[in-house]
Protein backbone atom coordinates (compact mmCIF):
# COMPACT_ATOMS: atom_id res chain seq x y z
CA UNK A 1 0.00 0.00 0.00
CA UNK A 2 1.43 3.56 -0.61
CA UNK A 3 1.68 5.84 2.09
CA UNK A 4 1.30 9.20 1.00
CA UNK A 5 1.97 11.69 3.97
CA UNK A 6 0.71 15.47 4.03
CA UNK A 7 3.33 18.48 4.54
CA UNK A 8 1.53 21.30 5.79
CA UNK A 9 4.33 24.37 5.10
CA UNK A 10 3.35 26.75 7.97
CA UNK A 11 7.33 28.40 8.16
CA UNK A 12 6.50 31.68 6.51
CA UNK A 13 7.35 35.23 8.26
CA UNK A 14 3.79 36.72 7.02
CA UNK A 15 5.78 40.01 6.68
CA UNK A 16 3.17 41.18 4.04
CA UNK A 17 0.35 40.27 6.08
CA UNK A 18 1.86 42.24 9.45
CA UNK A 19 0.77 40.27 11.98
CA UNK A 20 1.09 35.86 12.49
CA UNK A 21 -1.10 35.39 9.91
CA UNK A 22 -1.91 31.91 10.41
CA UNK A 23 -3.63 32.61 13.55
CA UNK A 24 -5.87 34.98 12.05
CA UNK A 25 -9.66 33.74 12.75
CA UNK A 26 -11.49 32.84 10.44
CA UNK A 27 -16.00 33.93 10.59
CA UNK A 28 -16.07 30.95 12.62
CA UNK A 29 -13.27 31.75 14.97
CA UNK A 30 -11.00 28.90 14.38
CA UNK A 31 -7.74 30.20 13.06
CA UNK A 32 -6.56 29.89 9.03
CA UNK A 33 -3.73 27.38 10.19
CA UNK A 34 -5.98 25.18 11.75
CA UNK A 35 -8.62 25.15 9.49
CA UNK A 36 -6.26 24.40 6.99
CA UNK A 37 -4.60 21.40 8.89
CA UNK A 38 -8.34 20.11 10.32
CA UNK A 39 -8.79 19.89 6.01
CA UNK A 40 -5.39 17.83 5.68
CA UNK A 41 -5.60 15.54 8.38
CA UNK A 42 -9.43 14.75 7.69
CA UNK A 43 -7.39 13.04 4.64
CA UNK A 44 -4.10 12.27 5.65
CA UNK A 45 -4.02 11.65 9.55
CA UNK A 46 0.03 11.46 8.94
CA UNK A 47 0.73 15.20 8.12
CA UNK A 48 4.18 17.11 9.24
CA UNK A 49 3.41 20.94 10.04
CA UNK A 50 6.74 22.57 9.10
CA UNK A 51 6.93 25.44 11.43
CA UNK A 52 8.89 28.25 12.75
CA UNK A 53 11.12 28.07 15.74
CA UNK A 54 9.90 29.59 18.92
CA UNK A 55 6.07 30.08 17.24
CA UNK A 56 4.62 28.43 20.27
CA UNK A 57 0.87 29.59 19.89
CA UNK A 58 0.86 27.62 16.52
CA UNK A 59 3.07 24.58 17.43
CA UNK A 60 0.41 24.31 20.37
CA UNK A 61 -2.57 24.44 17.58
CA UNK A 62 -1.09 22.01 15.39
CA UNK A 63 -0.09 19.52 17.70
CA UNK A 64 -3.73 19.21 19.66
CA UNK A 65 -4.85 18.12 16.47
CA UNK A 66 -2.18 15.61 16.11
CA UNK A 67 -0.31 16.68 13.83
CA UNK A 68 3.63 15.80 13.77
CA UNK A 69 5.57 19.52 14.06
CA UNK A 70 9.21 19.94 12.84
CA UNK A 71 10.47 23.31 13.32
CA UNK A 72 12.71 24.64 10.32
CA UNK A 73 15.44 26.76 12.04
CA UNK A 74 15.99 28.09 8.09
CA UNK A 75 12.69 28.89 7.82
CA UNK A 76 13.89 32.33 6.67
CA UNK A 77 15.59 30.75 3.61
CA UNK A 78 11.69 30.66 1.89
CA UNK A 79 9.25 27.84 0.98
CA UNK A 80 11.89 25.75 -0.48
CA UNK A 81 13.72 25.02 2.80
CA UNK A 82 10.44 24.19 4.35
CA UNK A 83 9.49 21.48 2.20
CA UNK A 84 12.85 19.88 2.45
CA UNK A 85 12.65 19.57 6.10
CA UNK A 86 9.46 18.29 5.52
CA UNK A 87 10.40 15.07 3.14
CA UNK A 88 13.25 14.88 5.78
CA UNK A 89 11.09 14.10 8.87
CA UNK A 90 9.19 12.03 6.80
CA UNK A 91 11.25 10.52 4.18
CA UNK A 92 10.19 6.91 4.95
CA UNK A 93 6.72 7.55 3.39
CA UNK A 94 5.90 7.39 -0.80
CA UNK A 95 4.60 10.00 -1.31
CA UNK A 96 3.53 13.67 -0.02
CA UNK A 97 0.72 16.02 -0.30
CA UNK A 98 2.13 19.77 -0.04
CA UNK A 99 -0.36 22.29 1.65
CA UNK A 100 -0.07 26.21 2.29
CA UNK A 101 -1.61 26.70 5.60
CA UNK A 102 -2.07 30.03 4.66
CA UNK A 103 -4.82 28.37 2.08
CA UNK A 104 -7.83 27.43 4.49
CA UNK A 105 -10.65 26.76 1.57
CA UNK A 106 -9.08 23.84 -0.05
CA UNK A 107 -12.03 20.79 0.67
CA UNK A 108 -11.08 17.59 1.54
CA UNK A 109 -12.47 15.90 -1.24
CA UNK A 110 -9.82 17.56 -3.52
CA UNK A 111 -7.10 16.52 -1.10
CA UNK A 112 -8.77 12.86 -1.34
CA UNK A 113 -8.35 12.88 -4.96
CA UNK A 114 -4.73 14.24 -5.28
CA UNK A 115 -3.87 11.44 -3.05
CA UNK A 116 -5.70 9.39 -5.05
CA UNK A 117 -3.65 9.91 -7.89
CA UNK A 118 -0.35 9.72 -6.60
CA UNK A 119 -1.45 6.15 -4.68
CA UNK A 120 -2.41 5.33 -8.35
CA UNK A 121 0.60 5.84 -10.12
CA UNK A 122 1.15 9.58 -10.83
CA UNK A 123 3.72 11.22 -10.51
CA UNK A 124 3.08 14.32 -9.84
CA UNK A 125 -0.53 16.02 -9.66
CA UNK A 126 -1.75 19.47 -8.86
CA UNK A 127 -5.35 20.87 -9.15
CA UNK A 128 -6.41 23.09 -11.58
CA UNK A 129 -9.25 25.39 -11.52
CA UNK A 130 -10.80 27.70 -13.67
CA UNK A 131 -7.41 27.11 -16.04
CA UNK A 132 -5.10 27.95 -13.46
CA UNK A 133 -2.76 25.83 -11.56
CA UNK A 134 -3.54 25.88 -7.53
CA UNK A 135 -2.75 23.67 -4.72
CA UNK A 136 -1.89 21.51 -2.97
CA UNK A 137 0.53 19.65 -4.79
CA UNK A 138 1.65 15.69 -4.97
CA UNK A 139 4.64 14.49 -5.48
CA UNK A 140 5.29 10.31 -5.60
CA UNK A 141 8.54 8.48 -4.43
CA UNK A 142 10.36 9.13 -7.45
CA UNK A 143 10.90 12.89 -6.31
CA UNK A 144 12.39 12.47 -3.13
CA UNK A 145 16.01 13.48 -3.88
CA UNK A 146 15.15 16.44 -5.31
CA UNK A 147 12.52 17.52 -2.87
CA UNK A 148 15.30 16.96 -0.08
CA UNK A 149 17.54 19.41 -1.89
CA UNK A 150 15.22 22.95 -2.41
CA UNK A 151 15.77 25.65 -0.99
CA UNK A 152 14.86 29.36 -1.85
CA UNK A 153 11.24 30.82 -1.71
CA UNK A 154 10.23 29.06 -5.00
CA UNK A 155 9.21 25.86 -3.33
CA UNK A 156 8.65 23.12 -6.27
CA UNK A 157 7.69 25.49 -8.46
CA UNK A 158 11.00 24.78 -10.53
CA UNK A 159 10.39 21.08 -10.58
CA UNK A 160 6.90 21.46 -11.81
CA UNK A 161 8.12 23.68 -14.86
CA UNK A 162 11.29 21.32 -15.83
CA UNK A 163 9.49 18.38 -15.44
CA UNK A 164 6.02 19.46 -16.82
CA UNK A 165 5.45 16.71 -19.11
CA UNK A 166 4.84 13.99 -15.67
CA UNK A 167 2.57 16.78 -13.93
CA UNK A 168 -0.84 15.45 -13.61
CA UNK A 169 -3.46 17.81 -13.68
CA UNK A 170 -6.31 17.59 -11.51
CA UNK A 171 -9.51 19.42 -12.77
CA UNK A 172 -12.11 21.03 -9.79
CA UNK A 173 -14.75 23.08 -9.06
CA UNK A 174 -13.12 23.42 -5.90
CA UNK A 175 -12.11 27.41 -6.01
CA UNK A 176 -10.51 27.19 -2.69
CA UNK A 177 -7.08 25.54 -4.31
CA UNK A 178 -6.86 29.11 -5.58
CA UNK A 179 -7.43 31.14 -2.22
CA UNK A 180 -4.46 32.23 -0.50
CA UNK A 181 -3.83 34.59 2.09
CA UNK A 182 -1.14 36.87 2.16
CA UNK A 183 -2.31 40.29 2.92
CA UNK A 184 -5.17 41.20 5.29
CA UNK A 185 -7.37 42.22 1.89
CA UNK A 186 -6.93 38.87 1.07
CA UNK A 187 -9.10 37.69 3.84
CA UNK A 188 -11.39 40.18 3.92
CA UNK A 189 -12.07 39.90 0.19
CA UNK A 190 -12.30 36.26 -0.02
CA UNK A 191 -14.81 36.16 2.85
CA UNK A 192 -17.03 38.37 1.05
CA UNK A 193 -17.13 35.77 -1.61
Amino acid sequence: MTEVVGILLAAGSARRFGAAKLLQPLPDGVPIAVTAAQAMISVLPKTVAVVRPGDDTLIEALTVLGLQIVENPQANEGMGMSLAVGVNASAKADGWLVALADMPWVRPATIAALVNRIKNGASMVAPVYSGRRGHPVGFSLRWLQHLRELSGDKGARDLLKDYADELKLLVTEDAGVLKDIDVPQDLSSLLKK
